[in-house]
């Protein structure tokens, strides 16, 4: 069997390819001492007193950042019918149920006017306007007396 033969030098007359460089050489981490600790020079030793021992180069070592926390509710849109509904009031930020307010709206109107047409015109056309059944209902925040929402009829 032959013996292996070494590889021969690349063209042109430049070295073959070396190792790539190690972590330390790369960043730069204790490439001046010997790992994993340096030497001490004479008369540093553990057996000397009042002597410093040599200054070891340090890095500054950036502050962390802080990181604001914020935290978000997202509250699930809300249904308004013809009665209270308990809610979180977005204006004043409580727990609330909310106060009710009838307001005359279109189906108030379109009945009055049947009314009318039906020759109900000696004011019982406006009869509607008094049953909170065929109107709008306005939603109100108790605490602040935000307007909160809006059941509307038709």
């Amino acid at each position: 069997m032959a013996a292996p033969q070494p590889c021969p030098s690349a063209p042109g007359g430049y070295p073959g390819p070396s190792a790539p460089p190690s972590y330390e050489e790369t960043t730069g981490i204790n490439v001046n001492y010997p790992y994993p600790y340096p030497m001490p020079e004479p008369g540093h030793g553990p057996g000397t007193k009042g002597m410093n021992p040599p200054p070891y180069p340090t890095q500054a070592v950036p502050a962390p950042n802080p990181i604001a926390v914020q935290t978000v509710y997202v509250q699930q849109p809300v249904t308004f019918y013809d009665r209270p509904v308990q809610m979180c009031c977005p204006s004043c930020n409580k727990m609330v149920v909310t106060r009710l307010s009838h307001n005359a709206g279109a189906l108030t109107w379109l009945s009055c006017g049947s009314l009318c047409l039906l020759g109900c015109v000696a004011g019982c056309c406006f009869i509607p306007f008094c049953i909170d059944a065929l109107q709008d209902v306005d939603h109100y925040c108790p605490n602040c007396k935000a307007l909160l929402g809006t059941y509307k009829r038709l």
